[in-house]
């Protein structure tokens, strides 16, 4: 939700897959005309507030640094509820984030019921910046014990 100049998209231009680079207002430079100019899709999104995704939902998110960019601006758990709620169950995200904030997160999204792991930088574990792997689970609310079942 940083595509930044569009690369993810750009590397899944021959696969049969729908991309929406979402480009943060707070982000500089702006890269969404960029964006556009490599003949992708996009839009600009304050995750401070709800995002119309009216009639979707998505399978996949790629975070990049979107917490790092929104932390003097609005609480984390709010971004996540609004991700949770644009993701379908069983969707994934990637987050991709200083490794303090990684944590912060992680542990806000297993309490959410999420599968999730922290995975080191592809420079190597020096790096501080890490990737947080995280399923959305399918889950529904066990039933009360010593309800009747009646037919």
């Amino acid at each position: 939700m940083n595509a930044y100049l569009g690369g993810f998209a750009a590397a899944l231009v021959g696969d049969p897959a729908w991309v929406m680079n979402v480009v943060p207002v707070e982000v500089r430079p702006n890269t969404l005309g960029i964006v556009y100019e490599r003949g992708l899709i996009g839009t600009y999104q304050d995750w401070c507030e709800a995002m119309s995704t009216y009639p979707r939902t998505y399978d996949f998110i790629h975070a990049d640094s979107v917490f790092t960019i929104y932390k003097d601006r609005c609480d984390t758990g709010d971004i996540l509820l609004e991700m949770d709620r644009i993701l379908r169950p069983e969707g994934s995200i990637i987050f991709r984030d200083d490794v303090d904030m990684l944590v912060k997160v992680k542990a806000i999204i297993d309490g959410m019921q999420y599968e999730s792991r922290i995975a080191d930088h592809e420079d190597g574990p020096l790096n501080r910046e890490k990737i947080l792997l995280a399923k959305k689970l399918y889950w529904t609310a066990p039933s009360p014990q010593g309800t009747k079942t009646y037919i």
